[in-house]
């Protein structure tokens, strides 16, 4: 059994309950949660910044696996839990300090394992995109 607490990711994203620590610490706020899609809101500020004054990838790769999380949720059963497996992250452009949007979405959904997308967007303009394989866990 786990000693932490788990978070219900739905009641976050669509209540307004308290988020876990992973989402507090990357500034990262869902929006929605729903039917395999959600949306979150990241504000970058200076401290995701590199040596060369743009966000380091690995932040937009934790946002969006974040969001991706919050896809999935929305489609699993109460019985069922997840985790990444593989995550493959392309950087399409630099971040620089303010709003990014993310947008997550289940492609495909097993009975093992899921297939899922996310697009990081600032400005109008993409980002960053990541694929990933998520494994779904009987509880």
């Amino acid at each position: 059994m786990n000693k932490y607490e788990t978070i219900d990711l739905m009641e976050v994203a669509n209540n307004g309950a308290a988020p876990p620590n992973c989402d507090i610490t990357l500034q990262i706020k869902p929006v929605s949660a729903k039917d395999g899609k959600a949306k979150g809101i990241w504000e970058v500020d200076e401290k995701f910044l590199n040596g060369l004054g743009v966000t380091m990838g690995g932040y937009l790769a934790s946002a969006a696996d974040i969001m991706m999380a919050y896809a999935i949720s929305s489609q699993l059963q109460e019985n069922q839990t997840f985790a990444s497996i593989d995550l493959h992250t392309t950087f399409h452009r630099p971040v620089f300090p303010g709003t990014v949007e993310v947008h997550a979405s289940v492609e495909r959904l097993g009975r093992k394992v899921g297939y899922l997308t996310a697009e990081l967007v600032q400005n109008d303009k993409k980002v960053g995109s990541a694929v990933s394989s998520i494994m779904i866990i009987e509880k």
